[in-house]
């Protein structure tokens, strides 16, 4: 038995998507999650400075007693987790866009990736993503401008530019659309209100959160059903941003800082 809580790290806001998904399955586990909006999104910067912010994050978080850390970013999971997992003594989780499930579940042969530059562009995608590319056509769009939308939570302003990144996937027949950005799913119902049922949308949270539930089980982590749980929330940004992400998760206690 382990009380101590799961760290959570992300570019931002965006990985208390990964965070609601924890807290279903793993609901006797605290939790403290770093958001680091001032430096959102991490999409757009270079391999080097994913993997030092990233490194602080994590330093942080085991700082404050965390037992497993889950990278919930794709940037920073496909650009800096081979880094990290090197240099901590520390059981970590990555999240990647969902390409393998995608490209197995297709009827019509063509998929969308819709991600952050820094993701499309990382080794690990490219190197996921080629396993399926001679027998799928796998249609790649640049998220961009969604991130900052969701970290200002005027969600509203994402339907152009949605409109305009999910068009032409539906054009070119597409039945499964990826999300490769934890920020994303906070935008799925005005996805689903551009798209056509018969496209089914995919995000990592899931998969990320069993893998998560599989270590702890394995490394004897699980904490004691009489454990008071706490979550914690740490911001480089705004209390304002968290606020608005926040209200959408439900009645949950959070305790809430920036640093």
């Amino acid at each position: 038995m382990n009380n101590q809580p799961i760290g959570i790290f992300d570019s931002g806001v965006g990985g208390l998507s990964i965070w609601q998904h924890i807290s279903l399955v793993l609901p006797i586990e605290s939790t403290v999650y770093i958001a680091d909006s001032a430096n959102a999104p991490y999409g757009e910067l270079s391999k080097a400075e994913i993997i030092s912010l990233s490194e602080r994050c994590t330093e942080r978080l085991i700082s404050l007693g965390a037992k497993i850390i889950v990278v919930a970013c794709n940037t920073a999971t496909t650009n800096a987790i081979e880094e990290l997992r090197s240099s901590f003594k520390i059981p970590f989780v990555g999240i990647e866009p969902a390409t393998k499930p995608a490209a197995i579940n297709t009827k019509t042969g063509k998929i969308g990736i819709l991600a952050t530059k820094g993701t499309l562009a990382s080794e690990l995608f490219l190197n996921t993503s080629q396993q399926f590319r001679g027998s799928i056509e796998i249609i790649e769009t640049v998220g961009t401008g969604l991130v900052q939308i969701v970290e200002s939570g005027k969600f509203e302003q994402a339907k152009p530019l949605l409109k305009k990144y999910l068009s032409p996937m539906v054009e070119a027949g597409v039945d499964n659309i990826v999300l490769g950005c934890t920020h994303y799913p906070f935008l799925k119902d005005m996805m689903r209100e551009i798209l056509p049922d018969s496209i089914k949308i995919i995000d990592s949270g899931y998969a990320a959160v069993q893998q998560t539930k599989f270590l702890i089980d394995n490394y004897n982590l699980r904490s004691e059903v009489s454990n008071k749980i706490s979550h914690c929330i740490l911001s480089t940004g705004s209390l304002e941003t968290l606020n608005n992400i926040t209200s959408l998760l439900g009645n949950v206690d959070f305790r809430v800082e920036v640093f």
